[in-house]
């Protein structure tokens, strides 16, 4: 459904973005000025601007330099976890829901040089070659009202976690060690969890979803918060078959009888329904058996235009779980795409130029603020009740 946007819309969602800010540096800042110059760049940051570093916002929001902003980054006093765990709390008050879902991903940043903290040559998935980068886990939450991001991480490679005096230089926190993106995103998880964020399905791709430490404290959480999760796996995942042999997803796939295949749709896209053709067999996951209560299931999905273009996920979720909602939360995994997506091309997500930790931390935090916004004020459209009142009651 389109609306009409009108002044009246334009001064709402000012009103809605002066009070946001105002709830989100309560007690964060102990002073008005760095209060009004976060304000200031989450404008900046929301603004039509070419490039959304520091000289430009400072710019556009009428700073005489890049000073303020600056010092707001990388010298004031303020902890970027707790606005991280207040966007939380607004993406939770706004776009909440008991279908949500979390999903995460990891999106890179191609960078110059060596000085930038994490930076390495690594895969890079934007490109799909080794670049010079930083890698971000993100986790998102999305449900029916929209979706945005949760919480952010930054990958170290070990050629940092090895080098004390390169982390040092860069501000890294002396105990912070080696951790791998799973890891990272175990932590996040954990987090959403104690925050008793409502969700019913955790997604991830491959990189994620091969992972049995992931996926041991997925089972884990289940018995107490009932998580379920459909997570992409490589063709390799060890599986064991019905006669006691060792087996994987292809040799799964090998033995799908035609007559199992269902065309469905697993959400829409930018061009109408997404639709593959699915197959889903019960699996046993080697040396990983599920919750209780719980079930495995190896959902096959293939190309309609190409059937050689195979893709495998693994479902654990209660017994029995109707298949095209396992095929829907499936679906649900692009999300965080966009929202990577919008972070970059919209919001200079990828566009610091701060290269210590604690810089770094705070520019995403603000981005995924400003991200928040947008999601919340897009779900709000056609609403009889203001944005306002649900931040205002956080």
């Amino acid at each position: 459904m389109a609306y009409d946007i009108s002044y009246d819309h334009l001064v709402g969602w000012e009103a809605d973005l002066r009070l946001l800010t105002e709830r989100v540096t309560d007690s964060l800042f102990a002073r008005p000025e760095p209060r009004a110059t976060f304000t200031d760049l989450v404008r900046g940051l929301l603004a039509d601007v070419p490039r959304k570093n520091s000289w430009q916002l400072a710019e556009h929001v009428g700073h005489g330099s890049a000073y303020r902003l600056e010092w707001l980054l990388g010298g004031a006093k303020w902890d970027a976890d707790v606005l991280r765990d207040r966007v939380r709390d607004y993406v939770v008050a706004t776009l909440g829901g008991e279908d949500g879902v979390l999903i995460a991903d990891d999106t890179q940043v191609i960078k110059k040089g060596d000085k930038s903290v994490g930076v390495a040559r690594q895969h890079c998935g934007a490109t799909g070659q080794t670049e010079n980068c930083q890698v971000m886990p993100m986790l998102a939450y999305a449900s029916a009202r929209g979706h945005a991001f949760l919480d952010r991480a930054l990958y170290l490679p070990r050629r940092w976690t090895d080098d004390p005096q390169r982390c040092a230089a860069a501000g890294v926190p002396a105990e912070r060690g080696f951790r791998t993106k799973p890891q990272l995103v175990i932590d996040m998880l954990d987090r959403a969890l104690a925050a008793g964020v409502p969700f019913r399905y955790f997604t991830a791709d491959s990189g994620y979803g091969r992972d049995p430490a992931l996926r041991a404290r997925c089972h884990a959480a289940a018995l107490a918060y009932a998580l379920a999760y459909v997570l992409a796996v490589p063709v390799d995942l060890p599986l064991v078959a019905a006669s006691g042999r060792a087996t994987r997803p292809d040799g799964v796939l090998a033995a799908v009888p035609n007559t199992v295949w269902e065309r469905r749709s697993c959400g829409a896209g930018t061009k109408g329904e997404r639709f593959y053709d699915w197959a889903a067999v019960a699996v046993t996951v080697k040396d990983q058996p599920p919750a209780e209560g719980y079930g495995h299931t190896l959902l096959i999905r293939r190309s309609v235009a190409d059937p050689s273009e195979i893709e495998f996920f693994l479902a654990h979720a209660p017994d029995p779980t109707p298949i095209p909602e396992l095929i829907a939360v499936a679906g649900m995994r692009w999300k965080i795409e966009e929202n990577n997506g919008q972070g970059k091309d919209l919001l200079g997500l990828d566009q610091y130029q701060v290269r210590k930790w604690t810089p770094w931390h705070r520019h995403v935090t603000a981005c995924m603020l400003a991200h928040a916004f947008l999601a919340a004020t897009r779900a709000n459209l056609g609403k009889d009740h203001p944005l306002q009142e649900v931040v205002a009651a956080r």
